[in-house]
């Protein structure tokens, strides 16, 4: 481990020391000429800055990069992020971690956002269920991904980073456009979208997406399919000169399946205690946001958003209804953000925000009607740039939770710009994660056994201090850029849920509880390097090596009748420390062609990898292609294209061989060769 860090760490010294030397006469360069072009950021501080001034690592994906990665589901695009790893929607909703610790069935240590509105979900384990992620691909103007922890800005859901998606200004949608894809594993989508004036005072943007497909390979057990179905709508209003209004609102189904078939006499049939049954799945909401703007270089916003998340699952086995995601989960969101200038060098973001989590379920919080979380949080942001060579950057937050109470983050960076094209940053940051409603509030009982009980006295919050060096390198004249981050991320307390034995007044029976663990240290360097040679050709490469360790925590080994006093330890410590892949690899080429044709082709290389206990990713190569052809005649406009997903063939990604599973089901779940055309019609 030592030599591979070592390396790692050369490797990413040697990279940076190559950016200087390639633009060390590029110093005089007039500097507003230069910067003028560079990429501004908002999710990083909440204050708009050049990503060679902000103070962590970002990834932004563009339109442009987001058709040509071919993706049809929303988490795949993050394929094209360093430190990133997922999953397609199967049984289980598909997952999007950043640096692993991806346990649960939910992400939940990402924040995840669209255009400001938390997509995080009291329902869903407190994380994001991305089968219902209320946003078409279609309508993404671009995703802003902050590689670390951003609690500062953000909250404890940040506690490994932020995907900030923001969507097309209506403005720009004007008109009508139908689209539909076909193919096999019976993908058939639909859609429609269409935008307009709203009299002299703004502008609107509707918008109807419609997917459906059987998903991974039938194997034996279990059936695979997921349907979708979406509409939003968004309105943006010009009040007067200074003040501006947006109002969101919109709904999603989505629809997968749970349950398995049971091998019986050879033969494999329905299991009347787990059978096969629709996993319905829903995401309703609504967001308005007010903005004024006192002058250039300050604005006022408030934002208030409104959520409701339902899920069902219901089937009866021995005359008992059971329904383990029969569940409702409500969230209200208010929020303030103050942006203004003290002086030429000196800019400031600060504001709070205030949200109340309700949760019902007979399942998990059974006889406790709506069970309420409120969490309230003061955020500052402070830029200091007093000289050409030397940005600052220093924030705080302050969170108080109604379960977990308070808790204070800390965030410190230097940049340092070596010259006007390359720059080296510093940081420090301190962060919390929280558990769930569940985790502090649930009693799972059912058939006089319970499944889950939450223990508030053995409960912690998760920390994470991080230490990272970071490398941006910007060479206009080369056309390319390179940005290296170098991290060592500290957990403490890394929380689980575990068996412990629970006393009943009729017998002791296992039961989960949900305490801290272990403490984890995750080490590695990751860079993405974007190149632009020609015109019509772009070129998009990124790299992580990573390597996790952990240590049990004296207390948690202390436990009485826990799991941890046995080999299970061990599989759990497996799990974290293969939570992500030693090494993963994403290329991508977009390359415009004679005839006005369009192709781009994404490839993917990961090591292998654990989303759960027992289930692991093999280590697979996949790659990906894109064939477009835009038109236009007279008024009619539009794109046909052919995509093909796997087009080297099968492989894992989520589940792979299970040399301890007796069953006839060598190649777990396959991701398949998919193809499909589309075409879409502008008017």
């Amino acid at each position: 481990m030592i030599d591979r860090t070592g390396k790692m760490r050369g490797v990413s010294l040697a990279i940076a020391l190559a950016g200087i030397w390639m633009s060390a006469n590029a110093w005089a360069v007039d500097e507003d000429a230069y910067f003028s072009e560079l990429p501004i950021v908002a999710s990083v501080s909440r204050l708009p800055q050049r990503l060679a001034d902000a103070p962590a690592a970002v990834t932004v994906v563009d339109r442009d990069m987001i058709k040509a990665s071919g993706a049809r589901d929303l988490n795949d695009i993050f394929r094209l992020v360093p430190g990133f790893q997922t999953y397609p929607n199967n049984t289980e909703s598909a997952r999007a971690t950043y640096h692993g610790m991806g346990d649960g069935d939910y992400s939940s240590r990402v924040q995840v956002l669209i255009d400001g509105r938390s997509m995080y979900s009291p329902l869903f384990g407190g994380g994001v269920n991305w089968a219902t992620l209320p946003v078409a691909l279609e309508d993404i103007e671009r995703i802003e991904v902050v590689r670390g922890t951003n609690a500062v800005s953000y909250g404890s859901n940040a506690f490994l980073g932020v995907v900030n998606i923001v969507t097309v200004d209506p403005a720009l949608a004007r008109g009508f456009s139908v689209s539909s894809s076909y193919g096999n594993q019976n993908v058939r989508d639909y859609g429609f979208r269409m935008g307009g004036k709203i009299g002299e005072a703004g502008d609107f943007r509707f918008t109807y997406k419609q997917q459906n497909d059987d998903g991974l390979t039938n194997r034996y057990d279990w059936i695979d399919s997921y349907f979708s179905r979406l509409f939003d709508f968004r309105a943006d209003l010009v009040l007067s000169d200074r003040d501006s209004l947006q109002f969101n609102m919109g709904t999603v189904d989505g629809v997968t399946q749970n349950g398995r078939y049971k091998l019986q006499g050879g033969i494999w049939q329905e299991n009347p205690e787990n059978p096969m049954r629709p996993m319905r799945q829903s995401d309703t909401y609504a967001q308005v946001i007010w903005r004024r703007v006192f002058s250039a270089d300050s604005d006022i916003q408030f934002r208030y958003s409104y959520v409701v998340d339902r899920s069902d699952d219901a089937f009866t086995i021995f005359g008992l209804h059971i329904n383990q995601s029969g569940d409702e989960g409500k969230r209200h969101e208010f929020e303030a953000q103050h942006s203004f200038k003290i002086d030429r060098s000196i800019r400031v973001g600060w504001g709070g925000g205030w949200r109340e989590d309700a949760m019902r379920s007979d399942w998990t919080l059974p006889g406790m009607g709506e069970v309420h979380r409120s969490i309230g949080r003061v955020f500052g942001n402070l830029e200091w740039r007093p000289s050409q060579w030397f940005t600052g950057n220093a924030g705080m937050a302050l969170e108080d939770d109604s379960f977990a109470g308070m808790h204070f983050l800390p965030r410190v960076s230097s940049n340092f710009h070596l010259t006007p094209e390359n720059t080296l940053r510093l940081g420090y940051s301190r962060a919390y994660h929280t558990g769930s409603t569940v985790d502090y509030r649930g009693q799972q009982r059912a058939f006089g056994v319970s499944y889950y009980s939450a223990r508030p006295d053995l409960m912690a919050t998760e920390g994470l201090d991080t230490l990272e060096v970071g490398y941006l390198g910007d060479w206009r004249d080369w056309r390319a850029s390179l940005d290296v981050r170098v991290f060592s991320e500290r957990i403490r307390n890394r929380l689980y849920k575990i068996d412990m034995d629970v006393v009943s007044p009729v017998k002791n029976f296992i039961g989960l509880s949900t305490v801290p663990i272990q403490d984890v240290e995750i080490q590695g360097v990751e860079y993405q390097f974007k190149w632009q040679p020609f015109d019509t050709t772009r070129l998009a490469f990124t790299q992580t090596f990573a390597n996790i360790s952990s240590d049990y925590l004296a207390s948690a080994l202390a436990l009485s009748n826990s799991t941890l006093t046995t080999t299970k330890a061990i599989q759990i410590q497996e799990l974290t420390e293969r939570s992500m892949p030693s090494r993963s690899t994403s290329l991508l080429l977009i390359q415009k062609l004679p005839l006005g044709l369009e192709f781009s082709t994404a490839g993917y290389w990961q090591e292998s990898m654990k989303w759960s206990t027992n289930t692991t990713a093999q280590r697979y190569r996949r790659f990906d292609m894109r064939l477009g052809y835009p038109f236009r005649s007279g008024g009619l406009a539009g794109e046909i294209a052919l995509t093909v997903q796997s087009l080297n063939g099968a492989h894992n990604e989520y589940k792979g061989p299970n040399p301890d599973d007796p069953t006839p089901n060598p190649d777990g779940r396959v991701v398949e060769r998919r193809q499909w055309v589309s075409l879409r019609l502008d008017f």
